[in-house]
């Protein structure tokens, strides 16, 4: 079994800072959220390809832990890198670097609802096929 991942490259825009340049702790999860998309359309998994299934995979446990901060027109990476889980849910490791330094870790676990809103308790089919064409399942 192999770890996915990917990385993501932004830059720090001027809305995203606090009045003393530095990026506000909320917009983390932001480009956690925007590199996990990234990362899922580069591997075949896109938040379109599961909505048309019939699911949702609401996030129920976000975690960031902050090392330096970032700070305006700062450039920087997110790797994000998809932790295999025999359950029925989604686990995502990030690396928030900037300058071959680290700024944050973090990591967000999403489940799956079916149409009624209910929680699946075991892999939906296209996902576990997903796992499969990947390696790691």
């Amino acid at each position: 079994m192999h770890t996915l991942s990917s990385v993501t490259h932004f830059r720090v825009r001027f809305r995203e800072c606090d009045p003393l340049q530095i990026v506000w702790h909320g917009n983390y999860l932001k480009y956690f959220e925007d590199a996990r998309e990234e990362f899922c359309k580069e591997h075949g998994f896109s938040y379109y390809d599961v909505r048309v299934r019939g699911y949702a995979t609401p996030i129920v446990k976000s975690l960031c832990e902050h090392k330096l901060p970032l700070r305006y027109s700062d450039k920087f990476e997110v790797e994000v890198s998809f932790i295999p889980t025999p359950a029925a849910k989604m686990i995502f490791n990030y690396k928030v670097t900037s300058q071959n330094k680290l700024v944050a870790t973090g990591e967000t676990v999403q489940v799956f609802l079916d149409k009624k809103g209910e929680l699946v308790l075991s892999n939906p089919p296209f996902f576990y096929e997903w796992k499969q064409k990947m390696g790691i399942e």
